[in-house]
């Protein structure tokens, strides 16, 4: 599908991976609607690229479909949806002090899972009124983690979120096939967001130690490019792509 003229939803999209999606996303002629938790961020990112800011936070279904149904009065209905919204919050099961983590892992599965899944029904909902181009509606992109797959110690929460979305991925595809709707989602490996800037020097050669080729860090236009591709190429459906250098994350 051609991204130019189309209108795309990121979440996450005030920085890191989702705010270098948007900004891609708009310089290809896209119409983005920058949607964060940080509504000021939204606001901002989508200044410096020409889109539209919203903030929500993906856990409040009701406030979710508010904003979709916002985005589609003012900029049309989206036929690009890329979710980035998440977050990394990590513990033990039960940690040194006898305390458990069901909350914090309540929490993560609402956001990066569940709020992926509301973000998507509340879009897919709008796609399906829309005129098909080139035999198809539009496109989902979740983001699950290599985790998903190399979930480390303390990742529970994280890799339990993400393996949700990567597993929801081909059911979903199957199930919009008929209207032609793709999902997809990108599972990057380690990347250089604002959370790992922050990470002392030491601690980062540590983690990118790890990384066979290229041995660095991911760079965020990198995932914008392959959220592009993947908009760009409509064989590409119900599908898990790794973008991680080679990476296998170690057990710590």
């Amino acid at each position: 599908m051609q991204i130019d003229g189309q209108v795309a939803i990121v979440t996450g999209g005030a920085r890191g991976l989702g705010g270098a999606t948007a900004a891609h996303l708009a310089a290809l002629g896209a119409k983005v609607a920058v949607l964060d938790y940080d509504a000021e961020g939204a606001q901002a990112a989508a200044d410096k690229i020409g889109g539209a800011g919203f903030g929500v936070d993906v856990r409040d279904a009701a406030a979710v479909e508010a904003v979709v149904d916002q985005v589609a009065d003012t900029l049309g209905a989206a036929r690009v949806v890329v979710n980035c919204a998440g977050i990394a919050d990590a513990a033990r099961i039960v940690g040194r002090d006898g305390a458990t983590s069901v909350d914090l892992f309540r929490r993560v599965i609402e956001v990066n899972l569940i709020g992926s899944y509301t973000v998507a029904s509340f879009a897919v909902k709008h796609m399906m009124d829309l005129e098909p181009l080139d035999g198809e509606r539009g496109v989902v992109i979740n983001t699950s983690s290599v985790a998903y797959e190399d979930g480390q110690m303390g990742q529970s929460a994280y890799a339990a979120s993400k393996g949700g979305i990567a597993g929801m991925t081909l059911p979903l595809a199957r199930e919009l096939a008929r209207p032609g709707i793709r999902v997809m989602a990108i599972a990057p490996g380690l990347f250089r967001t604002p959370m790992m800037e922050s990470l002392p020097d030491e601690v980062t050669e540590k983690i990118t130690a790890n990384i066979p080729f290229p041995a660095r860090l991911g760079d965020p236009n990198e995932f914008a490019r392959l959220a592009a591709d993947i908009v760009g190429n409509s064989y590409l459906n119900g599908s898990v792509i790794r973008l991680d250098g080679a990476v296998r994350l170690p057990p710590k």
